[in-house]
């Protein structure tokens, strides 16, 4: 296929009436008269071989093709937004745009709530929006990253793509203040024996899969799509939980709980900010990138991490 001789004002066209699915409504949605988005449709119907929306009564459903063209429909139109608006200069004191990033709740406590300070106090017409990272980061990291402005999630778990280290976190394990059933220190007989509360994003959570090597088989008795409440859940019980220290000292004033070392070396958490390619070169992104390392490098230089 030969990218030059491509509209691409065909991909706003495609968009539209495969969501709206109406040549009217599409057209109204972009600005273009009914019969020019019937004559875009008629193109993209050429193109595709294939008739995209097929009438069904009174109204119009997708083809096979037309539902699989929906979502990479959606992702090449975020990506060549991105791209179009890529910046040769940044000034963040007068900018206004939105950065939309992915992160865990455990990094948006630890990491993203001093970044947002940051942002607050040098750029205030700049936006933060923090979004669940997906199960799917493994597999579609590339299509997540070219919809994003970036992805906050420790090494080891993707590559491939350019990333900044922030800074480091230890793993520390959780056990209710008044658990009669452990000592002093944690055994690793405790781990094999105790029940466990457990992120349930496993990729999330490469010191878990180092017990393993151990092994150590978790006895998984409650999982929870939250770094955040697994103290919670573990006060008051006999479960333990393995999460990171910098936010076990954020969350111990709110749960009755002792922070104990692990009874092994545990892997240490590299946490980074990865983007997409597109992204390297854009003025906006270069100042996000140099934001995000001042406040991850003010973080590694705080004491009892």
């Amino acid at each position: 296929m030969n990218l030059a001789r491509l509209d691409l004002n065909l991909v706003v066209a495609l968009r539209a009436l495969l969501e709206e699915r109406n040549v009217t409504r599409a057209g109204e949605r972009i600005g273009l008269s009914q019969p020019a988005m019937s004559a875009a449709l008629a193109r993209l119907r050429r193109h595709f071989d294939d008739e995209l929306l097929a009438r069904v009564g009174a109204h119009y459903e997708l083809t096979a093709l037309g539902q699989v063209l929906l979502d990479r429909t959606s992702t090449a139109y975020d990506l060549l937004e991105r791209l179009f608006a890529s910046q040769a200069h940044f000034d963040p004191a007068k900018e206004s745009r939105e950065f939309r990033l992915m992160a865990s709740d455990y990094a948006v406590a630890v990491f993203g709530t001093e970044l947002a300070r940051v942002v607050h106090e040098e750029a205030p017409g700049i936006r933060l929006r923090f979004s669940q990272t997906p199960p799917t980061v493994v597999d579609d990291t590339a299509t997540l990253l070219s919809a994003t402005d970036g992805l906050l999630m420790p090494h080891g778990v993707v590559s491939g793509f350019p990333a900044t280290d922030l800074y480091e976190d230890r793993w520390v394990f959780v056990v209710s203040a008044d658990h009669s059933g452990v000592g002093d220190r944690l055994t690793r007989a405790d781990l094999a024996r105790l029940p466990w509360v457990t992120y349930q994003r496993t990729y999330d959570s490469p010191a878990v899969r180092q017990l393993g090597m151990l092994g150590i088989e978790p006895r998984v008795e409650v999982s929870v799509d939250s770094f955040q409440l697994l103290p919670l859940l573990v006060a008051g019980t006999r479960r333990i939980a393995l999460v990171q220290a910098r936010l076990a000292r954020l969350l111990t004033p709110l749960a009755t709980v002792r922070v104990m070392p692990p009874p092994y070396e545990a892997v240490p958490l590299r946490e980074a900010l990865w983007w997409h390619p597109v992204h390297t070169h854009d003025a906006a992104h270069i100042w996000l990138r140099e934001t995000a390392a001042r406040v991850g490098k003010r973080l590694t230089e705080t004491p009892g991490a």
